[in-house]
């Protein structure tokens, strides 16, 4: 009886070592679309619950005067770094869900830098800003199959324009918003 109760409790303390060992991935690599854009991304693993994810894209802009009247579409090159705290992995385990390809919840830290080049055409009395935005972000990544993701997240913080000679700017700071809903397939 002693030897049972002995490996029982050996085999339990294995599964709860295992299980406070849920770890993002060393890499992953992929490519997601949304509503306005498309992007290339790589994932790095920091530590057990920490990947550091850069990405390289286009975000997309649709605007114009008014409803009725010219509408404009750019696209702008967008370079973000972006750590990611993967805070419920040992609970996905636990409850026999998926990790694999960093899925789970998240918060980050959205830092995004968009240069000074315009995909598109510009009306003449527009003037495209280079910016800066790091956004406080929670989200989530979730698999489907072996290699097609989806992810949304949402968050608030702080953007700024980098000035421009013969420009003038009221307010060269403000409010950012960080609402994604993406598609992706990882390699």
């Amino acid at each position: 009886m002693k030897q049972f109760l002995f490996a029982l409790v050996l085999t339990l303390s294995v599964f709860k070592i295992a299980a406070q060992d849920a770890s993002v991935e060393k890499s992953t690599f992929g490519i997601q679309i949304g509503f306005l854009g498309i992007w290339a991304h790589n994932e790095s693993k920091l530590t057990n619950s920490i990947a550091l994810r850069s990405e390289l894209g286009l975000d997309a802009a649709i605007f114009g005067e008014n409803f009725v009247g010219s509408k404009s579409f750019i696209m702008v090159p967008a370079i973000t770094l972006e750590p990611r705290w993967y805070y419920n992995l040992n609970k996905r385990v636990d409850k026999n869900r998926r990790i694999d390809g960093n899925s789970g919840n998240f918060l980050s830290i959205k830092t995004t830098y968009h240069p000074d080049l315009v995909l598109g055409s510009l009306p003449n009395y527009t003037v495209f800003i280079s910016d800066i935005s790091i956004i406080p972000t929670w989200g989530i990544r979730r698999n489907v199959g072996k290699h097609f993701t989806y992810e949304t997240g949402i968050g608030i913080g702080y953007y700024h324009l980098f000035e421009k000679e013969n420009v003038i700017m009221p307010d060269k700071n403000g409010v950012a918003l960080n609402l994604h809903l993406r598609l992706g397939y990882r390699f």
